[in-house]
């Protein structure tokens, strides 16, 4: 690994987070917050942009990245961005604990939504003040198409070995081009995240309501599928149905791949149905939706209208990973219980913010399975595991079923390990779901009302490795740990 050319551009990465809280730092000024908010924003400016410039200085030099390099930079720099990304909330006393703030940060970073405010101090969300609340969802906005890639958008000198980064951080199994240049790939998908960011804003203060601050941080909330509230009941806190409408439509296109929205806006809509990923997308949200409402309706909720509205906004929510919340899903039937954590699984398309195993790798394994029976049948026949009509490359279809064997068994071990920092399984599994797949709430002690402010420092350590292995698709992260990966 280029030691000297990966840590100069996570030192890029790191003055980016570091200016970001200055900003924040202004809008506490502007939005009247206590003195001490605005200083430990401002104090944790500095020291990040500090350190920063510091690192910039010392590995200054020529930059030619390997592909190796791509993977040392967004593991290293995401690692970076959730520790100095903390210092606001530990400087402010919001989360004195280092451990708990850096979990609050990862979570942000990695779109997740897990969080272990409120807490101590400040029993709800609504009591910490305005510049700590922005950089929390402002967090989540910088994750969710991936901070380094914003980086690649806008600084000329990633061009060289941008196509490195974009691969290690960009999600799901293909990386869509919509140019042959990198970086204006990487301007066009931030573009499309921007205006559809804009739109819901709009949206949610001219016809939903909201204060331009809620506005603007559920917003980043939904289009990162991150999940972060400006309010300790989450959504359901505004009781409206308007505003769950907007959020559920803003949640279910954070769920399509991007790619497709910049086809849409630029004449192809078609694109949308034409895609086998998004018709099982569209499918399985739509069948999931409605048997969460018919379990739930006469059980939970009288009334069918109700049913719907909270199977559907939970449902998807779940589904994209986001993670917001309007009812205690928790105190559902089994079997919508059980449905809802299948869907955590599941997650959203390759190449949107969401996370999870992603749509298309459970649609290709499914493919797979239908094929090997088959050919049980016909063991002399050549057959092709297709998506689309097309045959799906033997070694795509090899790389999704190893993905999807070591997912399993992280998930496996880690909930095992869990057991030991968890009340009881159910916490302990879901709790390791919630951060692998980067969706936020589980069930039980950290469900629906609850939060993971309970789980001992060691237990949060392990799901924020968690959520930086699930947001970072395991790969790019795991072979950090492989002797070879820092041999010349």
């Amino acid at each position: 690994m280029n030691k000297r050319a990966v840590f100069h551009l996570v030192a890029t990465v790191t003055l980016v987070i570091g200016f970001s809280m200055g900003g924040c730092a202004a809008l506490s000024w502007f939005w009247g917050d206590p003195e001490w908010a605005r200083r430990s924003l401002l104090t944790s400016s500095a020291l990040t942009s500090f350190f920063a410039a510091g690192l910039l200085f010392l590995t200054r030099g020529d930059i030619n990245l390997s592909r190796r390099d791509g993977f040392g930079i967004v593991t290293f720099g995401w690692l970076f961005a959730a520790v100095f990304g903390a210092l606001p909330y530990i400087l402010s006393g919001v989360i004195p604990d280092p451990v708990s703030a850096i979990f609050e940060t990862m979570s942000g970073f990695t779109t997740t939504g897990a969080s272990v405010l409120p807490d101590g101090n400040f029993q709800t969300l609504e009591s910490i003040p305005r510049g700590i609340m922005f950089w929390r969802a402002l967090t989540h906005w910088f994750g969710g198409m991936g901070v380094l890639v914003l980086c690649v958008a806008i600084l000329p000198f990633l061009g060289v070995g941008g196509m490195q980064i974009y691969r290690a951080e960009m999600p799901g199994p293909s990386k869509d081009r919509l140019t042959p240049r990198i970086t204006t790939t990487a301007k066009l998908l931030w573009g499309v995240y921007a205006l559809l960011t804009l739109a819901e804003i709009l949206l949610l203060k001219f016809v939903g309501g909201m204060c331009w601050f809620d506005a603007v941080c559920h917003t980043f909330a939904t289009m990162a599928t991150g999940g972060f509230s400006t309010r300790t009941a989450s959504v359901g806190a505004f009781d409206s149905g308007v505003i769950d409408c907007i959020i559920m439509f803003f949640m279910f296109a954070a769920g399509v791949n991007f790619s497709l929205h910049y086809y849409a806006l630029t004449g192809k809509p078609g694109r949308y149905w034409k895609d086998p990923e998004f018709r099982a997308y569209f499918i399985f949200w739509l069948i999931t939706g409605l048997i969460l409402t018919f379990n739930i309706w006469g059980s939970v909720y009288s009334r069918f209208l109700d049913a719907l509205r909270a199977a559907f906004f939970q449902g998807t929510s779940i589904l994209t990973t986001t993670g917001f919340i309007t009812a205690d899903f928790d105190l559902w039937p089994q079997p919508s219980r059980i449905l809802l954590v299948l869907m955590m699984f599941v997650g959203g398309c390759a190449g949107s913010t969401g996370g999870g195993i992603k749509v298309v790798r459970i649609f290709i394994m499914w493919k797979k399975v239908i094929k090997e029976l088959r050919q049980f049948m016909r063991p002399r026949a050549v057959l092709r595991v297709k998506l689309g009509g097309k045959a799906v490359d033997d070694d795509a279809v090899s790389h999704i079923v190893a993905f999807f064997t070591i997912f399993v068994l992280v998930f496996v071990l880690a909930s095992f390990l869990m057991t030991f920092y968890t009340p009881d399984l159910e916490t302990a599994a879901t709790s390791v779901v919630a951060t692998l797949g980067n969706i936020g709430p589980g069930l039980s002690a950290v469900g629906a009302t609850q939060n993971f402010a309970a789980i001992p420092a060691p237990g949060q350590s392990l799901l924020i490795l968690c959520m930086l292995l699930g947001r970072l698709e395991l790969y790019t992260v795991l072979i950090v740990f492989l002797p070879g990966f820092w041999k010349k």
